[in-house]
């Protein structure tokens, strides 16, 4: 793998290695990789004035059995904001903390690499590769919502493990930039092992992050259930309301994860 070096006897990443300028150089890449980046992210913008690949990317959810019905666009944007302030960004502090890493440094280099992967925390808005780059930048808690997620494209999985493969191979056109973020040097191996054990049995058990202080709090565990899946967010969905109006007061009120609503 390219993504560590010998430090002290153990190995390092780069993220744990090299200095901040090193870092913000190597995420932001040569002009190749910017205008990849500049490319996907107006994709992106034009996918949220763009209904009919939205519906056809969750038909296709459907018709796989991840989800039943599909929720309203309203639900899908708040339970993505529920995920985000109550999962996402309190297990990613925790982690961080725990590494000894800057999480709003981090943060930096994850906009840096690809800036849409920051804007769309359901991914139900993003291309195939930037699903992919997302899980393969992030040491995730839990990868099975992306393993889920991913299959909204024909060849979702196939290809998310042949670059997974590129990365452990240190071949892949973004090691460079997903090299300076990633703080685990296991992860990528572990990870394409979990791809190829997913598409053999969807229910092989995933590979969950287990530094997590947070899971002694009973509010935090119920959202980390809710929200591990794809199936168990959309049914969060489901369950809230339909109203702008309600929607928004409800989000401004509420300050912990609503555990009547667990999945």
């Amino acid at each position: 793998m390219t993504t560590g070096e010998q430090t002290n006897g153990a190995v390092a990443t780069r993220r744990q290695s090299e200095s901040a300028a090193s870092l913000v150089r190597a995420a932001i890449g040569g002009p190749a990789q910017v205008a990849g980046k500049l490319q996907r992210l107006g994709r992106t913008i034009r996918l949220y004035l763009d209904r009919g690949e939205i519906d056809a990317r969750l038909r296709r959810l459907e018709e796989s059995g991840l989800i039943d019905r599909r929720p309203a666009a309203l639900q899908i944007f708040f339970g993505s904001l529920d995920m985000l302030r109550f999962v996402i960004e309190p297990a990613a502090r925790d982690y961080y903390t725990q590494k000894g890493i800057s999480f709003g440094f981090h943060q930096l280099l994850r906009v840096l690499d690809d800036p849409v992967s920051m804007i769309d925390p359901t991914g139900f808005l993003s291309e195939r590769d930037t699903i992919i780059g997302h899980v393969m930048q992030v040491v995730h808690l839990n990868p099975v919502y992306d393993l889920q997620l991913i299959q909204m494209f024909p060849d979702g999985l196939e290809e998310l493990e042949r670059q997974a493969t590129q990365m452990v191979e240190g071949t892949h056109p973004r090691a460079g930039t997903i090299g300076a973020i990633v703080e685990d040097p296991a992860y990528h191996a572990r990870l394409l092992e979990y791809v190829r054990r997913f598409r053999e049995d969807p229910n092989v058990p995933p590979p969950v992050r287990e530094e997590q202080t947070l899971r002694n709090d009973p509010s935090y565990l119920a959202a980390e259930r809710t929200f591990a899946t794809l199936p168990g967010f959309i049914a969060y969905c489901h369950r809230l309301p339909t109203s702008f109006p309600t929607l928004l007061r409800r989000y401004r009120a509420l300050d912990q994860f609503p555990v009547d609503l667990a999945g």
